[in-house]
């Protein structure tokens, strides 16, 4: 056990991660045929994530699912890191399709990417925290999402650094709205509102836009699916970007 500590101490090889994503890490020629693989791994280790979120998955625990050690493991997966990046693979590989949008439709396509991603995100809650914003080793199928997004907005006629920034706004709508989807709570969002209700009614003329916002409906979700608002003025913006470089 304490080789192990020591070895996962040791810093991570990228090329040997990305082997691992892209299944170009060497085969075994002798010796018994493998009893599981990386692919088995990351989808056990889905089903365990998705009922009881990341913070659960272990390497212990899934190999306790499979019955075997979690030393048994590390011969398909070198540690929780790469095996979260399997999981990130596995589960992007729901989408896209973007194959009934017509052609030159850049709307219509970037708006069934989001649609597509935001399903993701609510299937597999933990997907947040797995991909945050930040330079990862990545796999063909996260690589996908982005190449389909970049391929649905080349219509526009955009250069290639505003498409990419498009696309940073189009996943940061679908993941900020999965953070608030997360972050919900029923019973303390009821609290917050009768807490902040009499703090305003106290306090109302130290904040007269807010108090005046809340009395006309500002925080009333009804009618309003912020998942279209937020795309729409996303893409609203991109035409204007695109009628000034004309």
């Amino acid at each position: 056990m304490a080789a192990r500590n020591k070895e996962q101490e040791k810093p991570r090889d990228p090329r040997a991660s990305l082997a691992l994503l892209w299944g170009e890490q060497e085969q075994p020629t002798r010796g018994p045929k493998p009893k599981l693989s990386p692919q088995r791994i990351a989808a056990a280790a889905v089903e365990l994530a998705d009922g009881e979120g990341l913070d659960a998955v272990s390497m212990s625990k899934v190999a306790g699912g499979f019955g075997v050690s979690a030393m048994a493991l590390y011969r398909y997966v070198p540690g929780k890191t790469e095996l979260v990046e399997l999981m990130v693979e596995a589960v992007l590989a729901e989408g896209p399709d973007l194959s009934g949008v017509p052609d030159g439709d850049w709307r219509a396509g970037a708006r069934e990417w989001v649609r597509q991603c935001a399903r993701v995100y609510s299937a597999h809650p933990w997907l947040l925290s797995a991909t945050a914003m930040r330079r990862q080793v990545m796999g063909p199928r996260q690589l996908g999402w982005l190449d389909a997004a970049l391929a649905a907005l080349e219509p526009t006629g955009l250069g290639a650094a505003q498409r990419h920034q498009v696309f940073l706004l189009l996943v940061g709508l679908v993941r900020n709205l999965a953070q608030q989807v997360s972050d919900y709570d029923e019973e303390q969002d009821r609290e917050w509102d009768r807490l902040t209700g009499e703090l305003l009614a106290r306090h109302a003329d130290r904040f007269p836009a807010l108090t005046r916002a809340i009395a006309e409906g500002a925080f009333d979700p009804a009618g309003v699916d912020p998942l279209d608002f937020g795309l729409d003025r996303i893409l609203d913006g991109v035409e204007a970007l695109m009628a000034v470089r004309e």
